[in-house]
């Protein structure tokens, strides 16, 4: 589906109507046949392409966000080792923060066009998935995987997907196993605005970090949730020019 209806709600992580279930994740149903066929291609590549995480939604994501902001779950430094967080002023909490785990509302896990990605070939059925830099690397348990995704990229045959987080801006982190399907992603990334965020932030009674969030929110969407164009593939990054990714 070229121009699927997106609407706030959806951007937001609070519609999942158009939420399917797609080998044990849950998915957005319009990214269904790419990822069929981008898994088959994997295959005959000798990958077994698998998703372990797919949507997401605003009050699932507001769960993450507070167990890190209260100290419930580990809060990582950018090399994925876990910080003191007594230390820290709140605003640097926050950043903290971000640079590993999307603000509720701000996830593009929300979209359901968004999916993390292994390659269950290369492990033993019980092997633990971490999501983690050492995974993906080239030498990496994922590596070879990662590679071939990069060779189908680059020449226009990721059937739509590309990563979002590719390399360090000084935002989010990298996420190498991170993969984003642009004909979905850019009508949301089109709805999407720090205005639309601020407004369902406010509204929150439990939100944790409240008030420096949205003291510092306008950076925050600069800097971690808007993506720029240059990271889509291109006959979706001309889609964005003029609008408020850049």
């Amino acid at each position: 589906m070229k121009n699927p209806t997106v609407s706030a709600d959806l951007v937001l992580g609070r519609d999942n109507s158009a939420i399917t279930s797609f080998a044990g994740a849950a998915v957005h149903r319009d990214i269904i046949a790419p990822l069929l066929a981008l898994q088959a291609d994997a295959a005959a590549a000798g990958f077994d392409l698998r998703v372990i995480s797919g949507y997401r939604g605003f009050e699932r994501q507001r769960a993450i966000w507070n167990a890190k902001a209260r100290g419930e779950r580990a809060v990582l430094d950018s090399g994925g080792c876990a910080l003191d967080i007594s230390q820290l002023s709140s605003t640097a909490l926050v950043h903290a923060i971000l640079r590993w785990s999307a603000l509720p509302g701000a996830s593009r896990h929300h979209w359901g066009c968004d999916i993390d990605v292994y390659d269950g070939a290369a492990v033993a059925a019980d092997y633990a998935v971490q999501l983690t830099p050492g995974e993906v690397a080239d030498d990496g348990v994922f590596g070879a995987m990662h590679q071939w995704l990069d060779r189908q990229f680059a020449t226009g045959r990721g059937h739509g997907f590309f990563r979002p987080y590719d390399v360090d801006r000084g935002g989010i982190a990298p996420e190498r196993w991170h993969l984003s399907y642009a004909p979905l992603a850019v009508r949301c990334e089109l709805v999407h605005s720090v205005d639309l965020l601020a407004e369902a932030l406010a509204a929150e009674s439990d939100l944790a970090l409240q008030d420096t969030v949205l003291a510092e929110l306008e950076t925050i969407y600069s800097r971690y949730v808007a993506v720029p164009n240059l990271c889509y593939p291109a006959e979706y990054a001309t889609e964005l020019r003029g609008g408020k990714v850049i």
